[in-house]
């Protein structure tokens, strides 16, 4: 089947290669996709790794498309993805995630920072999506949280609280435009071997004063399956949440966690 899908992937730093699939899930998927793609990335060049730019000439040369530098916080960066947002059939919802930090440490200013990275931000996109999705009575909303949404560590309480609010919010909504053909679901990740387990790396080790590897490992002890996850992992099964084949799976939470969720539900 040759259906073309029009593709407006929304991601912030840590996760930049998580959605850049490769041929092979191409195949596996089973469709004939043609990306048109927008690649949002923070408020100016310096945040951006060697790894960023690579992977955004990579999916501007294989789409076609054109990557847009913009900051997903403000209403100025917002303002100039609405418009894109009109003609696309799947959006993936990405952010940077708050630091880890002492519960009695937060201030208000944290919180509201939080809530609008990784909650508001999304839900704008969404609203800005959703009609035209419904009107082509196709679509696919993905949004990328954290395991922490189910497993709360009191660290990560900031990334906890807007996630799990972006969650209910996706939860309720996917009930609603089942009808119209759109799914939207989430993807839990832990311990992908991203920026952000560098990010965390340098943490422990700064903490512990302890080498790389040593804090590498003590972080992959805590995964049952005693490694990192490798964002072509991520990459497939974000592939397949968007593709044809994944039509009747809506309003889920999907972990990426190597078994290391101890949880039934």
């Amino acid at each position: 089947m040759n259906f073309t899908i029009k593709l407006l992937l929304l991601m912030l730093l840590c996760f930049s290669a998580f959605a850049c699939t490769s041929d092979e899930s191409e195949e596996k998927i089973g469709a004939d996709f043609k990306f048109g793609m927008v690649l949002v990335g923070p408020k100016d060049d310096k945040g951006w790794s060697q790894a960023h730019y690579e992977g955004g000439q990579y999916i501007e040369q294989q789409s076609g498309g054109k990557m847009i530098v913009a900051d997903l916080n403000t209403d100025k960066g917002l303002k100039l993805l609405k418009p894109l947002c009109s003609n696309i059939d799947i959006l993936v919802n990405n952010n940077d995630g708050p630091p880890p930090g002492n519960f009695l440490d937060t201030k208000k200013a944290d919180w509201l920072s939080a809530i609008e990275s990784n909650m508001l931000s999304a839900i704008s996109l969404t609203q800005y999506a959703l009609p035209g999705m419904k009107k082509r009575n196709f679509g696919r909303i993905i949004n990328i949280t954290s395991a922490m949404v189910k497993s709360p560590n009191p660290l990560m309480s900031l990334s906890t609280a807007a996630r799990a609010g972006l969650t209910a919010v996706a939860k309720g909504l996917s009930k609603e435009v089942a009808i119209n053909n759109v799914t939207i679901n989430n993807l839990l990740p832990e311990r992908f071997d991203t920026d952000r387990q560098i990010f965390m790396t340098n943490l422990l080790m700064k903490s512990k004063k302890i080498t790389r590897e040593e804090a590498r490992a003590e972080i992959t002890s805590s995964i049952a399956a005693n490694r990192f996850g490798n964002p072509k992992e991520f990459g497939a099964t974000c592939a397949f949440l968007c593709s044809l084949h994944a039509g009747f799976i809506s309003g889920q939470n999907i972990q990426l966690d190597g078994g290391s969720y101890e949880g039934l539900i």
